[in-house]
């Protein structure tokens, strides 16, 4: 299971979606597909499947072509995923078709979670239906690459805490490579195995959770201290308050230990926050 992206490149008109994007995701895992609106994510993720050629690199999907092999990969979209004319019923047959993998059983139990029934038409959904309708295809597909993009649209806290459930669930029933994108980030970290940011069309980031969380950190104290342990190296983020500094760092070169010995204060940083900071570094955001 895995997915690899060669120097891809895609335009839009004079608008550059995806600039030498290069990456390679080894399953079973969880991945995080993290970045700002307009990144570049829905665009790779339709190449993934199949969707969107690119105009210049390469991708393979376990080994071939996702154009050659689309149903290799089940991408769930936030909307648009269903015709509107088809029953449920109707839908799930013709992903029956389309998924070599498909469970039909497990279709039905997780219609029965989502109050969902088979005579609705997709067009006579809410948008927490159809993203139930969603979530169940793309959990009942068994595609060795299954993709949700923004799947959960109109769910209420309670019935997203369920996704991350089934997503595990699925998980330790038959693993596959899952790729989860979304900006609910904080909610969902806690299912991510690996974690990769894409901005501006390129890759920022490609990084395993733990490692992730052991190069990045918040440090806080007066602002002497905060400023004597920098010593004119740049932190992704600072802030000061009231004589105070936190900084935000990332990076191979920062020490956690080392940081406390100069009476700091040390701290995660949730991954929202981490990717929000990476990327303003990289735009001239403020520090």
């Amino acid at each position: 299971m895995n997915v690899q992206f060669d120097n891809v490149t895609k335009k839009f008109g004079s608008q550059t979606a995806l600039n030498s994007l290069s990456f390679t995701l080894n399953g079973p895992k969880i991945v995080g597909l993290l970045g700002r609106n307009g990144a570049g994510k829905t665009t790779a993720l339709n190449m993934m499947a199949g969707c969107i050629f690119p105009d210049n690199g390469s991708i393979v999907v376990n080994g071939s072509s996702p154009f050659a092999q689309p149903n290799n990969v089940c991408l769930i979209n936030e909307s648009g995923n269903f015709k509107k004319d088809f029953s449920i019923k109707e839908t799930l047959k013709s992903a029956s078709l389309f998924y070599p993998n498909w469970d039909q059983k497990r279709a039905e139990e997780l219609l029965d979670l989502f109050h969902l029934k088979k005579s609705k038409k997709v067009k006579s959904l809410s948008k927490g239906m159809e993203s139930g309708l969603g979530i169940t295809v793309g959990l009942a597909s068994y595609s060795p690459v299954t993709i949700f993009d923004e799947p959960y649209i109109g769910l209420d806290a309670a019935a997203r805490s369920r996704f991350y459930d089934l997503l595990i669930e699925e998980y330790e029933r038959q693993p596959r490579l899952f790729i989860l994108s979304t900006h609910l980030i904080d909610e969902a970290a806690k299912l991510f195995e690996d974690v990769f940011i894409i901005h501006k069309g390129a890759l920022l980031l490609h990084q395993d959770v733990e490692t992730l969380r052991s190069m990045s950190f918040s440090i806080t104290g007066t602002k002497k201290d905060v400023t004597e342990y920098l010593n004119g190296k740049a932190p992704i983020h600072r802030k000061e308050f009231a004589g105070r500094a936190t900084a935000y760092v990332y990076g191979s070169e920062w020490n956690r230990h080392e940081a406390e010995l100069y009476r700091l204060d040390t701290d995660s940083i949730p991954i929202q926050e981490l990717m929000v900071h990476l990327t303003d570094s990289h735009t001239g955001g403020k520090k």
